[in-house]
């Protein structure tokens, strides 16, 4: 092995191992351009996550076992995609976007199969689903609901690649990379610059989180760091609703504790788009923080500050609240409508805060409890939530995922 190899490999090493040990941050992680490189797979799962994730299911070990029963009942070797040319969402003929996200959530269900596996069956099936859309897809149209399908599912096609990119028979990633650089993410970068040509306060944080979060997963599927970059000095400094400071944009003291609660930009909407903004928060974190960059952490624990707040309110607790205003609304309260939404996203944030880093996310606790009684033990994916597109906004099945302890 050549020596530069060897220390670019060390310097990755020791840099995860610092992050893995690192507690919550409240200072800027290094950026992406001064590491050696990508860790791959590193999106919104690791090596080492799929080593964990083996050790419980082949010990059939619950609520993990339960978790991969989920998954189980969404994996299909025999799967057949429906790709198109052009997507259109909100206008077009026909409206034709669920086949996008019907084949984004199986060919993520098929990789992580294979991956716990090794049945390389569903590895193909996985395969052909991402072949057929790099090789088919060429525009993304419809109303400006065409920039939400540039967000949330160009991450959920990356995702699955980034897993699959280890199938060694799988020749499609270059081919998949170019589909996601030449589609989705010239619409990822216009979105957050432009913002549809509209006010930069006109769109919900939603709109934002998620092309933030495809244009970070693109930026690491094709180890394009001034990519990632790009979204993540967005995230932290962006002038939308999408940067942090402006998506959970104020905080308070919860009576009676030290506990940090944050008021999101979407709670006096309703509680449906409000849960969606810590899904994709959740993605962009720990898309990120597997590369060693701490959004987590970020503003001291802002987005823990915001789960609290959400979870808190949405469990049927009271929560303060400041009137909300920008150019189209001024919302006077928190609105009640959509209350108790139910989404696959807690297990990711209580896992990261929760337990590995120890912190106090008591309500976040409380609210992935409820969403895996309510789903017979455990989180499940993509159509469990909802046969339409909200059903599949998340990629989800976060028990066997991201739960870190029983």
């Amino acid at each position: 092995m050549a020596p530069s190899v060897l220390v670019t490999l060390l310097s990755s090493l020791v840099l995860s191992t610092l992050t893995q040990a690192t507690p919550s941050s409240t200072t800027d992680s290094h950026p992406l351009d001064s590491r050696a490189g990508f860790l791959h797979p590193g999106l919104l799962h690791t090596e080492a996550d799929f080593t964990r994730i083996k050790s419980k299911v082949n010990a059939k070990t619950n609520p993990w076992y339960a978790g991969w029963n989920k998954l189980v009942a969404h994996a299909n070797s025999g799967y057949v995609p429906s790709p198109k040319p052009t997507v259109y969402r909100g206008t077009g003929s026909p409206e034709n976007y669920a086949s996008l996200y019907r084949d984004a959530a199986s060919a993520y269900a098929n990789a992580i199969y294979w991956k716990v596996t090794g049945d390389t069956a569903y590895a193909t099936a996985a395969a052909t689903t991402l072949d057929a859309w790099s090789s088919t897809l060429t525009l993304i149209d419809g109303s400006s609901d065409k920039f939400l399908a540039s967000g949330i599912y160009g991450y959920q096609l990356a995702n699955a690649a980034e897993i699959l990119r280890g199938y060694s028979s799988w020749t499609g990633l270059a081919a998949m990379q170019s589909m996601l650089n030449k589609v989705f993410y010239p619409m990822n970068h216009d979105f957050i610059i432009n913002h549809n040509g509209a006010k930069i306060d006109h769109y919900w944080a939603n709109w934002d989180l998620a092309n933030l979060c495809t244009m970070y997963a693109v930026g690491v599927l094709s180890d394009n760091a001034t990519m990632a970059n790009e979204a993540v000095n967005y995230f932290k400094s962006g002038a939308g609703n999408g940067a942090i400071n402006k998506t959970i944009w104020v905080t308070y003291t919860e009576s009676g504790s030290s506990k940090i609660l944050g008021q999101n930009q979407e709670a006096g909407r309703d509680q449906g788009h409000a849960m969606l903004d810590f899904a994709l928060l959740g993605v962009l974190a720990q898309q990120a923080y597997n590369q060693g960059n701490d959004l987590f952490g970020y503003l001291s624990n802002r987005i823990l500050a915001g789960a609290e707040y959400a979870a808190k309110y949405n469990l049927g607790f009271d929560v303060p609240y400041t009137t909300y205003v920008n150019s189209d609304v001024t919302q006077a309260t928190i609105s009640n409508a959509s209350r108790g939404d139910v989404r696959p996203i807690w297990e990711l944030i209580y896992g990261h805060y929760g337990s590995l880093k120890g912190l106090n996310a008591s309500w976040s606790k409380q609210y992935r409890d409820l969403v895996v009684s309510n789903g017979g033990g455990a989180e499940g994916g993509g159509g469990d939530y909802g046969t339409t597109s909200g059903g599949y906004d998340q990629l989800g099945f976060g028990t066997l995922l991201y739960r870190l302890e029983a």
